[in-house]
C-alpha cells in the first residue's frame, strides 16, 4: 500500500531487496524458527508482535500478500507447552495481561489483512471466480444451518458453523485475492508446508523433555505429550500432512533423494507423536508417498530413493531386534491401550440415534455426542453433548459421524459435494504439485477418520493453502527457486 501510495519507491534498491527477502525461503525459514522457539521457551508475546510487524511490513511494501503465507502456516502452533492453559489455568494466557496482549495483536492483524484486500480488491483486472467457491457456499451453509429444525438451534451453534467454515476456506479466498499468480515460484507452498514440518520436528523432539513423560520404570507416558496448541494427536495429525511435501522436491531437485530421507524423517516423527491414528494413517501416506517417488523420479535417481528405503527397511528391522526392549518401553503407552476404542463406538452409536432423531439438520455442534479425555491423558469417555459454558464443543472423532449429527443428511452431502470438487481440483490434469498437495491433505482426512482434525481450527490453515495452491499451480509458469 506504501509503494501504491508513492510509486517511485519500487524502483529503489531497499524496496527492491526487502521484497525479494521477504519472498525467499530465508524469510519462510525465519517465520519457521521463531515458532519453534516460542513453544519451546514460551515466547508467544515476543514472536507474536514480531510476526504482527513482519505482517505490517509485508502490507506496506510488497506488490501483493504472499510473503504472509509462511506466518499463516505457523501462526496456529506457536504456543508454547508452559502456557497451555489447559495444563495451567494460571500461566500466560489464563491472565488478563496476557489475553489482552494476543487480543489486541489479533485486532491489528485482522486490521492489516483486511486493509490490504480491500486495496487489492480496488485493483482492475479479471480475477475469475475460484473453482471451489460453490463446495464452500454449500458446506458453510450446512454448518450455519446445523440443528435447525432441533430444539437446540440458537446463536452460539450458528457462531460455531461460522468458526468452522472460515477456518477451511477463509485463507482459500484470502490468496485467490491477494497474490499475484503469475509471479509464484513453482513448489512454494510445499516448501512452506515442508519448512514447516521440520519445525514441528523439533516441537516434538521437545514433548519428550515435559514433565511425566518419563516414568519411574523408564517407559514413556503419551499422556503428557503435549504442547500449548494440541496434545500428541493434534501434533500427530500436522506431522502426517507436512511428510508428503519433501515428495515434491525429490522429484524436481537434483539429489532428490536428500527430500526423500526428509519425507522419511517426517515419518519418523510422526510415530513419535504417538497418536495411534497418526500412526496408522501416517503409514498408509508414507507408502504413497513411496510409490509417487519410485515412479516419478528422474530415471538416473530412482536406484538412489531405493537404497534410501532400503536402509530404513533395515534400520526398522536392527531396531526391533535389538533394541526390542527400548522401543517397548517408547511405545508402552501405545501398546498397553491395544485395540482400546477411547470411546469411540459409544459416540458413533449416540451420533447415528441423534441423526435418526433430527434427519435432516441434525442437532447442532453443542448437542452433538463427543468424547472428552480424562485427567491422566489416556482414556477418553463418552459425554452426550457439551457441557454448558464451554466455547469449543466436543468432537465426534470421525467426520462423517460428526456430520450427520451435527447437521445431518444436508452437512453430509454439502461436505460430499465439496470432497468431489477437491478431488476433481487436484486430479484433472494432474501436476507433480497437485498430487503431492492431495497427499498432504489425504492424511488430514484420513486421520480424521478415527479423530476430529476436520473440525479443529488449525489443520484448516493448511488444507486452504494447499487448496488454492493446487488450484493456481498451472499459473506459476516461473522455474524452481
Amino acid at each position: 500500500m506504501l509503494t501504491e501510495a508513492f510509486p517511485q519507491l519500487e524502483r529503489t534498491c531497499a524496496v527492491q531487496a526487502l521484497r525479494a527477502f521477504l519472498r525467499s525461503g530465508w524469510f519462510a525459514a525465519l517465520a519457521v524458527l521463531l515458532m519453534a522457539c516460542s513453544e519451546l521457551f514460551g515466547l508467544e508475546i515476543p514472536v507474536i508482535y514480531l510476526y504482527l510487524a513482519f505482517g505490517l511490513l509485508i502490507a506496506l511494501v510488497c506488490d501483493d500478500m504472499l510473503p504472509i503465507l509462511p506466518m499463516v502456516a505457523c501462526g496456529y502452533m506457536l504456543f508454547s507447552a508452559k502456557n497451555n492453559v489447559g495444563k495451567f489455568p494460571d500461566s500466560l494466557f489464563g491472565s488478563p495481561e496476557g489475553q489482552l496482549a494476543l487480543f489486541f495483536a489479533v485486532a491489528l492483524v485482522v486490521v492489516i489483512l483486511v486493509g490490504r484486500l480491500v486495496s487489492m480488491l480496488m485493483e482492475r483486472g479479471k480475477r475469475g471466480v475460484p473453482k471451489l467457491l460453490w463446495g464452500y457456499v454449500a458446506l458453510g451453509a450446512a454448518y450455519l444451518l446445523s440443528g435447525l429444525f432441533s430444539p437446540y438451534y440458537d446463536g452460539r451453534t450458528v457462531l460455531m458453523g461460522f468458526v468452522q467454515i472460515a477456518s477451511l476456506c477463509g485463507f482459500y479466498f484470502y490468496f485467490y485475492y491477494t497474490v499475484r499468480w503469475d509471479n509464484v515460484p513453482k513448489g512454494y507452498a510445499l516448501k512452506i508446508v515442508m519448512l514447516v514440518g521440520v519445525g514441528l520436528l523439533a516441537q516434538i523432539a521437545g514433548m519428550y523433555f515435559n514433565p511425566g513423560v518419563i516414568t519411574p520404570d523408564g517407559s514413556i507416558h503419551r499422556g503428557e505429550l503435549y504442547t500449548g496448541w494440541g496434545i500428541y494427536n493434534n501434533v500427530g495429525c500436522m506431522m502426517a500432512m507436512c511428510m508428503p511435501a519433501p515428495v515434491w522436491f525429490a522429484l524436481k531437485k537434483k539429489n532428490g533423494w536428500a527430500f526423500t530421507i526428509l519425507c522419511t524423517l517426517f515419518y519418523l516423527g510422526t510415530l513419535l507423536t504417538q497418536s495411534r491414528g497418526a500412526m496408522l494413517f501416517g503409514s498408509v501416506v508414507y507408502l504413497a508417498c513411496v510409490v509417487v517417488t519410485l515412479v516419478g523420479a528422474r530415471k538416473g535417481e530412482k536406484w538412489q530413493h531405493v537404497i534410501v528405503y532400503a536402509a530404513f527397511l533395515a534400520a526398522l528391522a536392527a531396531a526391533a531386534i535389538v533394541l526390542r526392549d527400548e522401543v517397548a518401553d517408547l511405545f508402552a503407552s501405545v501398546i498397553s491401550q491395544g485395540f482400546n476404542d477411547s470411546a469411540r463406538f459409544d459416540t458413533w452409536r449416540a451420533c447415528w440415534k441423534r441423526f435418526l432423531e433430527y434427519p435432516v439438520c441434525g442437532v447442532g455442534f453443542y448437542r452433538t455426542p463427543g468424547t472428552v479425555m480424562t485427567e491422566n491423558g489416556m482414556f477418553t469417555e463418552f459425554s452426550d453433548g457439551t457441557p454448558d459454558g464451554m466455547f469449543l464443543p466436543l468432537r465426534s472423532h470421525n467426520t462423517f459421524f460428526q456430520l450427520i449429527a451435527t447437521g445431518g443428511a444436508v452437512a453430509l452431502i454439502a461436505y460430499l459435494f465439496h470432497r468431489v470438487q477437491t478431488l476433481v481440483l487436484c486430479l484433472r490434469r494432474p501436476t507433480a504439485e497437485k498430487i503431492v498437495a492431495l497427499l498432504c491433505i489425504s492424511a488430514l482426512l484420513l486421520t480424521s477418520l478415527t479423530d476430529c482434525h476436520m473440525f479443529n481450527m488449525g489443520p484448516g490453515l493448511l488444507y486452504s493453502i494447499l487448496l488454492v495452491f493446487a488450484e493456481k499451480a498451472k499459473r506459476a509458469p516461473q522455474a524452481d527457486r
